[in-house]
């Protein structure tokens, strides 16, 4: 997997990107020892059984086996592939890529996304402040009429952007110039001529998992257009990577799922009552990247767009997405066309949190029995079709023999006959992405762990034991061999988790490395010693019953040479005791 990187880039990368750090966004860690304790994140637990051991820069979890380097905890917890995940951690360091070091356009380039970062940051602060000025009160005499509390317009950093403001002029006056705010989408440039982006409009920050301020949506007043202005896609910002409030998930603890919605003010308004883990696209439909962000935050995804016929639309378009990157995703549907906005204003939290969320495949067969007249036999026979091609890519028998009790109810054909439409049923047209091996499935079980040999190479990965006490030829394991010509060679903990190319190989060195070593020189030097002895009388133990077990089969010569043979190595095994 490292293969494209330069391995010192890489020893440099992981000494960086401190584990402990890293993890501990994502996992509460607390100390215990030379080691951090916390709940794995990769399975459900309650006792702690996740280890990340700061010293070697590795993690383990002794429960579903997950382990690796810095590296490997970011591609599993984001989904990400090996290179994918070498940027991400570049990018938050401020390391240029190895094809990248000692190129100006990329210095330039980095350089001007953290001065877009700064300005949009800056204006944001601006924006806030102006919506408290008599200028802007039109904007916030709506947010107020949209409900929403003076604790909840700061908690959402909400301002405004009133016809006079300037923001641009007064970003200039803070040391911007003219052509990082146009980069930054908070300027225009037309005919010559150079203004502010957004102007009379409520404006929502779009902070990342980080706290950047990556962009802004603007709300309009009166009849303007368009109703909502996003910033374009910029050097600091793409909408396809992320979602409104991702700040305030990451932030959420807990969460069983994520609410995705369509509007920033649906999301607000959700969070005003109380609704944590919501929230929205960026005025784009729901892209894999966006799913994938959002199942890092929990389990599931609930999507409770519009009940509006565009609403159903997306929806349909947003369980495809979802199922495709393998997120469990069910649906939040809304009585009589309302916005989640609506619906939690008119019926109070209580019916909100008691809205059943409904399956994708329910969601489905309710949107087909729409489109077709089941007071008609020709409609019936249509509708029973359609959900036949639905109900075809259900799996659990239970699941599918319930939603067939209930077509059968609707329909009137008996459940053998839709069991056999299913059978004719062309397969719903859902693209999965391929499914990625992580941890949230246990490694293989070894039949046989040589412990002997694991404690030995746990031993000498601590880097104490004397230059030429362990040759690989000790270990008959080609896995374990590998590992300690690695060690031989100066491969740190964390290079040889990456270089392990299955779940199996990287649970194998998780358990290698999360043996107990804390001994001096001297105890060390001890263990290595007895492991190596015991190794030693295995092998010649495995010898001997091989000669013993041939024996019988052989005669003259070949019988006296084995028969020497093994009186020598009853020798060998007398001179270890």
């Amino acid at each position: 997997m490292a293969g494209r990187y330069p391995p010192q880039w890489l020893d440099e990368l992981r000494a960086r990107a401190d584990i402990v750090k890293v993890i501990g966004s994502y996992v509460t860690l607390k100390k215990n020892g030379h080691r951090y304790v916390g709940l794995c994140p990769f399975h459900n637990e309650t006792a702690p059984s996740f280890s990340v051991d700061e010293q070697k820069q590795v993690y383990h979890c002794f429960g579903c086996k997950a382990g690796g380097s810095v590296i490997q905890f970011v591609m599993d917890i984001e989904r990400l592939s090996f290179s994918e995940a070498v940027a991400f951690l570049a990018d938050q360091l401020h390391m240029p890529l190895p094809e990248m070091q000692n190129d100006p356009a990329y210095e330039k380039r980095r350089t001007l996304k953290e001065r877009i970062y700064l300005a949009n940051r800056t204006a944001a602060r601006m924006y806030h402040q102006l919506l408290w000025q008599p200028e802007s009160s039109a904007i916030l005499h709506y947010l107020q009429q949209r409900g929403l509390s003076d604790a909840v317009i700061r908690r959402f950093g909400i301002g405004a952007a009133p016809p006079s403001a300037q923001v641009g002029h007064r970003l200039m006056e803070e040391g911007f110039t003219e052509e990082e705010l146009i980069q930054a989408g908070l300027m225009l440039r037309r005919e010559g001529r150079t203004f502010d982006m957004f102007r009379n409009r409520a404006m929502f920050p779009i902070i990342d998992t980080y706290g950047n301020v990556l962009g802004f949506g603007g709300r309009a007043m009166g009849d303007a257009m368009p109703k909502y202005l996003n910033t374009s896609d910029t050097p600091a910002f793409n909408k396809r990577y992320t979602v409104f409030a991702a700040n305030l998930l990451r932030k959420a603890k807990g969460l069983t799922r994520v609410i995705l919605v369509e509007g920033y003010m649906d999301v607000v308004a959700l969070s005003q009552f109380g609704v944590e883990g919501v929230a929205a696209t960026l005025g784009t439909a729901l892209t894999p990247e966006q799913a994938r962000l959002l199942h890092r935050f929990a389990p599931e995804v609930y999507i409770a767009y519009d009940g509006d016929r565009a609403g159903q639309k997306a929806i349909l378009r947003g369980l495809e997405v979802l199922e495709g990157e393998n997120v469990p995703v069910r649906v939040l549907d809304f009585p009589g066309g309302l916005d989640p906005d609506e619906f939690i204003r008119q019926e109070g939290l209580e019916a909100f949190q008691a809205l059943k969320p409904i399956s994708a495949v329910t969601y489905r067969m309710r949107r087909e029995k729409e489109r077709h007249d089941v007071s008609t036999e020709e409609g019936r026979i249509e509708y029973a079709k359609a959900c036949a091609a639905i109900l075809r890519g259900v799996k659990e028998p239970v699941e599918l023999e319930n939603h067939l009790r209930h077509l059968s109810v609707e329909t009137g054909f008996s459940k053998e006959v839709l069991m056999q439409q299913i059978g004719a049923a062309p397969p719903p047209k859902v693209v999965t992405a391929a499914k990625r091996e992580g941890f949230r499935q246990k490694a293989r079980e070894v039949s046989q762990v040589d412990w002997t040999a694991r404690t030995l190479l746990a031993v000498l990965a601590t880097g104490r034991l004397p230059k030429d006490s362990v040759s690989p030829e000790e270990f008959e394991d080609p896995l374990l061999r590998s590992l300690c010509e690695g060690l031989l060679a100066g491969e740190s903990a964390a290079s040889l988790m990456e270089r392990q190319t299955d779940d199996q190989g990287r649970a194998a060195v998780g358990d290698i490395l999360s043996l107990n070593t804390d001994l001096d020189d001297d105890g060390l030097m001890r263990m290595a010693q007895d492991c190596l002895k015991k190794m030693r009388k295995q092998r010649l133990e495995k010898a001997l019953d091989l000669i013993q077990q041939r024996l019988p089969t052989l005669a003259g010569e070949e019988r006296e040479r084995e028969t020497q043979r093994a009186f020598a190595l009853t020798q060998q095994l007398l001179d270890l005791k």
